[in-house]
């Protein structure tokens, strides 16, 4: 016998002892992945309680006992009261009793401690120290309320053709151009009338050159319109929406609730979803309100300037352009003054407190007005602002980044006033259209309803898996239950990832799914055994002939997955996650699980005589 026969039988003998066999380092990334998704998904299987977190970062920490006293005398049961060195976590029976306490809360503890309201882990603290948590909750499983905004944009492009207008008149006048006629028509465009040809031709070729964000859309005789062409509008309303979605984010932070989720819908809406808010009536106040404040200086003439009603009713004349606005304001909080009046104390920004500088200091002895702005809607659907002067006052010395305000009426309404200019005021104002709550119970119903139709979808699963493929098919259901393991890990692992009622469908989707990969692989197993193979051959086979073909329905199902989480919302996007993520979490358990299992059991068996 040569040497190359020596070789290919030695070849041979290695290749049939490599049959069905994974390297050892194979099984323990395997076991190790398998019980990192088990400690993820532990803490779901505890869920969560309802809890009150008290930051105190600047202020000595408030006493426990007198926390569980006070809450306990208003009828509030406390679980337990954990307490870090900035931070007190107040946990609570009922989720109900949430808002209640924070309000009981918040008349005893000092102005400068922050208390929102959370949802704490019930889990052994073992795991929390690990920085497990259980799968976040959506909406229509948790509970709580639903609003979608409408944002007006007229009152944006009625401001655009109101600075527009203050802009041309000061550009004609410098222009020494008079008797020219300017006029905001009913779609915010922005009619002029010209004295001459030639100052026509003067000011059209000054608007094209300083203005080319606007468009001459109509030209005849001495008469002109501008507009905003259609393509700046949309720009406009896209950042215009995006102002204020990060303005709602801001004011629902200062309501204290943590989990809010704030998206766009359309072209100018804002959905907001507030689980856990069983009272809406505040968080809707906040939200709906579009206050804003702006401080003025007071005018003489008519020219660039409109006259405002004050609190006493009298009207008062000030700039239009103002000296500083909402936007620079960073924080708020109500106080009283001297005379026992509510106050409002203002910190601005260093661009700001720049403005404020500059203005009071050539203006010391000149009066300021602070003028606050509120946006309604009347029956008919049309918007209208309502401006007040709600104090004027004597510059004394120059200002800088922290001063106060006095006329804001009651400790109340200062205090509420303080809370919106803390948040931001609106770029443009909005109206709630739709108002949705949904009760714990009814979460709770369907967290029961929808895991009863996802634990009976397992169960005929694993009973037909059994009963059809008989051992095969057990190895099936261990990589299914390794699945639904290794999904619920994922979902609690990945920020942002929520479960809604759609996605517990997805899970239940996924359940069938799973079994289609074992399926696949089964039945070419079978095919190779009527062709007369060894199991041992059959299985290797089976596998390497239906992996192409699992890839690529798994990969088709995936794509659509990723189009409806990125073009979907809400439950919609809940539905496409769970449906995304259990079809990567089928293909780790079908092709590798199952392979991994099957040739630790019967890989090396060669008999026929098998039944599969």
């Amino acid at each position: 016998m040569d040497s190359y026969q020596m070789k290919k039988i030695t070849n041979s003998k290695t290749q049939r002892k490599l049959l069905n066999h994974y390297a050892g380092w194979k099984y323990v990334v395997l076991i190790c992945t398998i019980l990192i998704m088990l400690l993820s998904a532990i803490p779901t299987l505890y869920g969560e309680d309802s809890a009150l977190q008290i930051s105190h970062k600047q202020t000595p920490a408030p006493m426990i006992y007198t926390l569980k006293q006070q809450l306990e005398k208003n009828h509030i049961e406390v679980v337990r009261i954990d307490q870090s060195t900035d931070q007190t976590t107040i946990v609570l029976a009922e989720s109900t009793a949430q808002t209640r306490a924070k309000a009981v809360l918040e008349k005893i503890l000092p102005e400068s401690n922050n208390t929102t309201l959370a949802l704490v882990s019930a889990a052994p603290s073992w795991l929390q120290q690990m920085g497990l948590q259980p799968i976040k909750l959506g909406l229509d499983l948790r509970g709580g309320v639903q609003f979608l905004l409408d944002v007006d944009m007229e009152p944006v492009f009625n401001i655009r053709a109101q600075q527009l207008q203050d802009n041309l008149r000061a550009d004609f006048r410098e222009k020494g151009i008079r008797g020219v006629g300017l006029s905001i028509e009913r779609s915010n465009a922005l009619a002029i009338k010209f004295p001459s040809d030639e100052a026509k031709v003067t000011l059209l070729k000054l608007i094209q050159k300083n203005y080319p964000q606007w468009k001459v859309t109509e030209t005849s005789g001495l008469f002109a319109r501008v507009n905003i062409p259609l393509s700046e509008k949309t720009e406009i309303i896209n950042l215009t929406v995006q102002q204020n979605l990060q303005t709602m984010r801001s004011r629902i932070t200062e309501l204290g609730i943590t989990e809010a989720m704030v998206q766009r819908q359309g072209e100018h809406r804002i959905r907001i979803e507030l689980p856990g808010v069983q009272d809406p009536a505040t968080a809707k106040n906040v939200i709906g309100a579009t206050a804003s404040l702006a401080f003025h200086e007071l005018k003489t003439v008519s020219s660039g300037s409109m006259l405002v009603d004050s609190d006493n009713g009298a009207p008062i004349r000030i700039a239009r352009d103002a000296i500083l606005g909402g936007e620079h304001i960073i924080d708020a909080r109500a106080s009283v003054g001297e005379m026992g009046a509510a106050q409002v104390n203002i910190t601005l920004d260093n661009a700001g407190g720049k403005k404020m500088s500059n203005f009071t200091k050539h203006n010391i002895g000149n009066p300021m007005a602070t003028l606050y702005s509120e946006y309604s809607r009347n029956l008919d659907g049309t918007t209208k602002k309502t401006n007040k002067v709600i104090s004027v006052a004597t510059i004394q010395a120059q200002l800088g980044s922290q001063f106060r305000i006095t006329g804001a009426g009651s400790m109340g309404d200062a205090q509420e006033l303080a809370l919106l200019l803390r948040a931001g005021s609106l770029t443009a104002p909005v109206t709630i259209v739709e108002e949705r709550t949904i009760g714990p119970s009814l979460g709770a119903e369907n967290i029961q309803n929808g895991f009863s139709a996802l634990a009976l979808g397992l169960g005929l699963t694993l009973i037909f898996m059994a009963l059809w493929y008989r051992r095969l098919g057990w190895i099936a259901n261990v990589a299914l239950l390794a699945n639904i393991i290794m999904l619920f890990g994922l979902l609690a692992l990945i920020p942002g990832a929520v479960l809604t009622l759609p996605g517990i469908a997805g899970l239940v989707l996924t359940v069938g799914m799973a079994v289609d990969t074992n399926v696949l692989v089964f039945e070419r197993i079978r095919d190779k055994l009527r062709e007369g193979r060894s199991f041992a051959q059959a299985i290797n086979s089976g596998f390497d002939s239906a992996f192409s073909t699992i890839v690529d329905a798994n990969i088709t199902t995936l794509i659509i997955a990723i189009v409806l989480y990125s073009i979907g919302q809400g439950p919609v996007q809940g539905f496409a996650l769970t449906l995304g993520l259990g079809i990567l979490t089928s293909m780790f358990t079908g092709i590798f699980v199952s392979r991994a299992l099957i040739n630790k059991l019967w890989g090396r068996d060669t008999r026929h005589d098998l039944k599969v």
